[in-house]
C-alpha cells in the first residue's frame, strides 16, 4: 500500500511537473518575424471553459465562402447577425455523449484518458464581449489568418462530398458536430489543437498546454 501510495505521488508530482515545464517553456522559442503589413489584421478569439478552449473566427465574405459547407450542413452562419464562427476539437465520446457535466458517464471519460476518435464541433455567435476572462482576443495579419484557416479547414475529415456531418449531432439548432482528422486523448486533446492553431496563426504558446488555464497563462506570457 506504501508502494502504491509513493508512487502514485510520484506521479502526481511528474504529472505537475511536466504540466508547469509545458506552460513555461514558450513554443517557438523566439518569436517569429512578423511578414505581415501593419494595418492588415483580423481580431481572433480564444474562448475557454474549465476543460475545453475554441477558437472564434470573425466573419467577412471570404470566410463565409471558405466555410460555405456549414450553411449545407444545417448551421446558418450566413445569416447577417452572425459575427463569429466558432470552431472546437475534440474527443468523439465526450463531445457527443457529455452535452452537460450532470450527463458525464464511465465510458466517454475512459476514452478520453486512453484513445478516442475525434470529432469538429462548429457554432455560430453574436457579437462577443471584451474583456472577459473566459475570452483572450489576439490581432494576426493577412497571411496568418489564412494560415489559421487552412489549418482549421484541414481538421476536418473529408468524404466524397467534402466535410462529413454527423447524423443527429448537435447541441442546438445553431451548431453541428463533423467527422474530424487525429485521434484524441489525455495528453493530445482539444487544448492542445487550439494550441497548434494558434502558433499557426504565429503565436507563441507554452510547449505542451493541456489544460485552458495553462494555454491561457502561456498567451499571456509571450503575445
Amino acid at each position: 500500500m506504501k508502494k502504491l501510495a509513493r508512487f502514485l505521488g510520484l506521479l502526481a508530482v511528474a504529472i505537475a511537473l511536466a504540466v508547469a515545464l509545458g506552460t513555461l517553456l514558450p513554443r517557438p522559442l523566439w518569436p517569429a518575424a512578423v511578414a505581415d503589413p501593419i494595418g492588415a489584421s483580423h481580431r481572433i478569439l480564444v474562448l475557454q471553459n474549465p476543460i475545453h478552449t475554441d477558437i472564434a473566427i470573425p466573419v467577412d465574405d471570404d470566410v463565409r465562402r471558405r466555410f460555405h459547407f456549414l450553411v449545407d450542413a444545417g448551421i446558418p452562419a450566413d445569416m447577417v447577425e452572425v459575427r463569429y464562427i466558432v470552431f472546437g476539437w475534440g474527443g468523439r465520446a465526450f463531445y457527443l455523449e457529455t452535452p452537460s457535466w450532470s450527463e458525464l458517464k464511465a465510458v466517454p471519460v475512459m476514452k478520453a484518458l486512453t484513445v478516442d476518435a475525434s470529432v469538429m464541433h462548429v457554432d455560430i455567435s453574436g457579437e462577443i464581449a471584451e474583456p472577459h476572462p473566459d475570452v483572450a482576443g489576439f490581432d494576426i495579419g493577412e497571411e496568418r489568418f489564412t494560415a489559421l484557416l487552412d489549418y482549421i479547414a484541414a481538421s476536418f475529415q473529408q468524404g466524397p462530398n467534402g466535410a462529413i456531418p454527423i447524423e443527429n449531432a448537435a447541441y442546438s439548432r445553431f451548431d453541428r458536430f463533423f467527422e474530424a482528422n487525429g485521434h484524441f486523448n489525455a495528453l493530445i486533446g482539444c487544448n492542445t489543437w487550439t494550441a497548434a492553431a494558434l502558433r499557426t496563426a504565429g503565436l507563441r504558446t507554452g510547449w505542451w498546454n493541456p489544460l485552458p488555464a495553462s494555454l491561457g497563462l502561456s498567451m499571456r506570457l509571450y503575445n
